[in-house]
């Protein structure tokens, strides 16, 4: 039995109707987003709130107590453009995550390794460079070792700060050795130039640096870097638009030569040596 003109036009106009409910819907679903969007709530208090933690050259300390850093001029680019105060907010690495879920900040931009196991609690953001792990050894107590194997046994000592990629990387091609974590950079640096330890795993160029300033005590095995790590900015999931203003700035901020720029200052140069010392 064939369907009357009029049934037909009834099923039209019903799934019409749908059709406009369901793009009101959409609309208003992406509009509640926008109004939600911590984006939105930078722009009204005309102040971005950055967490991070003290690396060097990531993020330190001048003479005069202000923060310098390659991530600090990321994070004042970033508010510069986006047309808003800047907040700097320390906070300690192993507490980092947490304090951004619970609002202490906008986003996070601290040299933070895109992990998936990171990636269950935050949104990343596209990497905005890569780095890596690299190991620098005491010449007394390593002498003689030239290859990542001679540290693996269970005489050597190795240090590095914890809740990091590099505790991760000293976990996994140092097993057989005993494994030491600071809460602090320094400290491991310290322990090491003491001769409590044979080596430190950190982020490059941080353990090169640290050959050249102490060459007495200090030495480079093996001068690759044992790992190449993307590097992310974090935010609190469920905010598309954030996520998609610090993607389309980053793509910005490569595509000028700024990122690469600020990359070589910091990390191939030690032209900020007197900034801090």
């Amino acid at each position: 039995m064939q369907p009357t003109r009029s049934l037909v036009m009834s099923i039209l106009f019903t799934m019409f109707l749908l059709i406009i409910v369901a793009t009101a819907q959409a609309q208003n679903i992406s509009q509640q987003i926008t109004r939600d969007s911590v984006l939105t709530g930078i722009m009204e208090r005309g102040v971005l709130r950055v967490g991070f933690d003290t690396f060097v050259p990531w993020a330190m300390q001048d003479k005069t107590g202000r923060f310098i850093g390659f991530e600090i001029d990321v994070a004042s680019r970033f508010a510069e453009d986006l047309g808003v105060k800047l907040e700097l907010v320390p906070t300690a690495w192993k507490g980092i995550i947490p304090a951004l879920l619970t609002g202490k900040f906008d986003l996070l931009i601290g040299g933070m390794s895109i992990r998936a196991d990171r990636a269950q609690q935050v949104y990343f953001s596209a990497p905005y460079y890569f780095t890596g792990q690299s190991l620098v050894a005491h010449k007394e107590k390593a002498a003689g070792f030239t290859v990542l194997e001679d540290f693996n046994t269970p005489e050597v000592i190795i240090v590095a700060r914890t809740g990091t990629t590099a505790q991760r990387a000293a976990e996994r091609l140092f097993p057989r050795a005993q494994r030491k974590y600071f809460d602090k950079e320094p400290q491991a640096v310290q322990e090491l130039l003491m001769g409590r330890a044979h080596a430190l795993i950190g982020n490059a160029p941080l353990p090169a640096q640290e050959a050249v300033k102490n060459p007495d005590k200090l030495f480079q095995p093996v001068t690759e870097n044992l790992t190449n790590e993307p590097i992310g900015i974090a935010l609190r999931k469920g905010d598309p638009d954030l996520l998609n203003y610090v993607n389309s700035w980053i793509l910005q901020v490569t595509g000028e030569g700024w990122i690469q720029d600020r990359y070589a200052y910091w990390f191939q140069t030690m032209d900020w040596k007197d900034q801090v010392e």
